[in-house]
């Protein structure tokens, strides 16, 4: 067994930054961002003291999913630029002390990836067909899908081959068919593009939706009592416990390039202890803590979530990980100014609730503070650092969101928190591009959070961020030990790692602060007279 967790690696303690590259920086002007337009902030991302960069697919694809329905998993998609334009882009993070981790999208394919292609020309039982989940349709003449399974964004996940008794699965949109992960020609496959991108230099991967892949054979009606009963995706197509020997397969091919390689799983499964069963010592090296990013804006709840995260994956040797936002959730500075903050909303748009855009930013600030000061790794995603809430008002007629257009618009969907970056307050585009193309629109208050104006205010989100990570660094504050102190304060959240001693008041009403030198605090304001306001955090030191 390969022991991954016996002694500290990068990503232990590593802060991770998100990039979306549809969103992040668009250097040919076409409105959708590319390599070259990262290439050109590499400076803006070691400035901000990140550890790695983790980029979202960028792969060729005809861009169902906005890049998740992946065509040819070895180049880099024409809307991007070129392979030679990701090994620039990698070598100038390199030599920036940056690692990066690119996203492997294994569960399903494109439609117009070659293998399935191959597969629809070719009859039922074929090798070709054997890559993926066809199956005959029931009733008398195949007319009736295989199963009642349902696809993740609404609608059957089964789609009928024309003129044929046979159907395929995808449990996401009718363009991204589910691969048949108990076919050895599939796991060689991936076995080969994990390679590929390694012997390129880089330094990790994010599975997406790690805790699919492997289906119960038998392919059964589901009604849902599985997962009601035991939370989490837990029905006969998530989680099943042959997916692990995937896993453990793969970190035999990263051991193979040495042991400075990692990968991290999505995978949305409850509770922590069986999300931890991703990252035992021979399988994956980090997961998402969701139950994190979903935890509202409770002092109890937060407390309990992060005991509970961390005693799971001490249990089995790996590093907790830390994660607020990303670019399928609204973003935390929005969910944090509704009337139940923090909790997950399917989207936001003009019929919703509209957050408090000011509380939201108040209380992202101060949680920032929580999340850096907890040990283990985390990840920010991009925008974040700017305090960008979602474009909450969005046009139904600008969407691109597969799962609003698969709903008929009854799930708003995920364009909300994908929303080009306002890099300068008065440029096209806030400086997205020169030419004010955005493949989605920006709201126009988005010129509050330009990036130029929070780099020149000492005061700004921007600024918050990169005291925090540089004093986490100095610190050592992703290799400590969590220490609660208590508060008299139910709504009050205290404890010390290290060196450091933080102080999150998540009620309305002000409380006493301990002795200590302030070292950060999360608004100018958090601090009057010894008190400490409401939704407001502080770094303690001792003097």
């Amino acid at each position: 067994m390969t022991q991954q967790h016996s002694r500290p690696q990068w990503w232990h303690d590593a802060v991770i930054y998100q990039i979306y590259p549809r969103s992040f920086m668009d250097a040919n002007g076409d409105g959708i961002g590319d390599l070259n337009g990262i290439i050109q902030r590499l400076d803006y991302l070691a400035n901000l003291g990140v550890d790695a960069l983790w980029l979202s697919p960028f792969y060729r694809s005809p861009q169902a999913d906005a890049g998740y329905d992946v065509a040819d998993y070895r180049d880099v998609d024409p809307l991007f630029g070129t392979l030679e334009d990701f090994d620039s882009m990698l070598s100038g993070a390199h030599e920036r002390g940056m690692r990066i981790i690119v996203d492997i999208v294994p569960n399903h394919t494109s439609s117009e990836h070659v293998w399935f292609q191959e597969a629809l020309a070719s009859p039922s039982g074929s090798r070709e067909r054997a890559r993926y989940m066809f199956r005959e349709g029931r009733g008398e003449h195949g007319e009736q899908p295989p199963n009642n399974w349902q696809s993740v964004f609404g609608g059957p996940a089964w789609t009928q081959v024309p003129g044929e008794r046979e159907w395929y699965l995808h449990l996401f949109d009718t363009r991204q068919p589910d691969l048949d992960w108990r076919n050895p020609e599939v796991l060689e496959e991936f076995d080969n593009v994990l390679r590929f991108w390694l012997e390129r230099g880089v330094d990790g991967f994010r599975i997406d939706v790690a805790h699919g892949m492997i289906k119960v054979p038998e392919l059964p009606d589901w009604d849902g009592s599985q997962e009601m009963i035991e939370g989490g995706n837990r029905g006969p197509m998530w989680d099943q416990e042959e997916v692990h020997e995937i896993y453990r397969r793969w970190n035999r091919v990263l051991t193979e390039f040495g042991r400075d390689r990692m990968m991290v799983a999505e995978a949305w499964v409850h509770p922590p202890a069986r999300t931890a069963r991703y990252v035992r010592p021979d399988e994956m090296q980090q997961a998402f803590n969701f139950d994190y990013l979903l935890t509202p804006w409770d002092a109890d709840k937060l407390r309990r979530v992060i005991d509970t995260s961390l005693e799971s994956y001490s249990a089995v040797g790996a590093p907790t990980t830390w994660v607020m936002s990303n670019h399928d959730s609204v973003r935390h500075a929005s969910r944090l100014g509704l009337s139940h903050p923090g909790k997950r909303p399917n989207g936001i748009d003009a019929d919703s609730e509209q957050p408090d855009e000011a509380l939201g930013l108040r209380r992202a600030r101060a949680l920032i503070m929580l999340t850096l000061a907890l040990p283990g790794s985390a990840y920010l995603y991009q925008g974040e650092e700017l305090g960008l809430p979602d474009h909450t008002t969005m046009p139904a007629r600008y969407r691109q969101d597969p799962t609003f257009h698969r709903t008929n618009g009854e799930q708003i969907g995920r364009d909300g928190c994908r929303v080009p970056l306002p890099w300068r307050a008065n440029a096209p585009a806030f400086g997205f591009n020169t030419t004010g193309e955005c493949w989605l629109p920006q709201p126009e208050h988005y010129v509050r959070y330009a990036a130029d104006g929070q780099l020149e205010d000492e005061d700004s989100t921007l600024e918050l961020y990169r005291r925090l990570l540089a004093t986490r660094h100095e610190y050592g504050l992703g290799h400590g030990e969590l220490v609660w102190q208590e508060s008299s304060r139910r709504d009050v959240l205290s404890l010390t790692n290290g060196g450091v001693t933080l102080v999150l008041n998540l009620g309305d009403t002000s409380v006493a602060l301990p002795e200590g030198q302030v070292a950060l605090q999360s608004v100018t304001d958090a601090i009057s007279h010894g008190q400490l306001a409401g939704n407001a955090a502080v770094w303690l030191t001792t003097p």
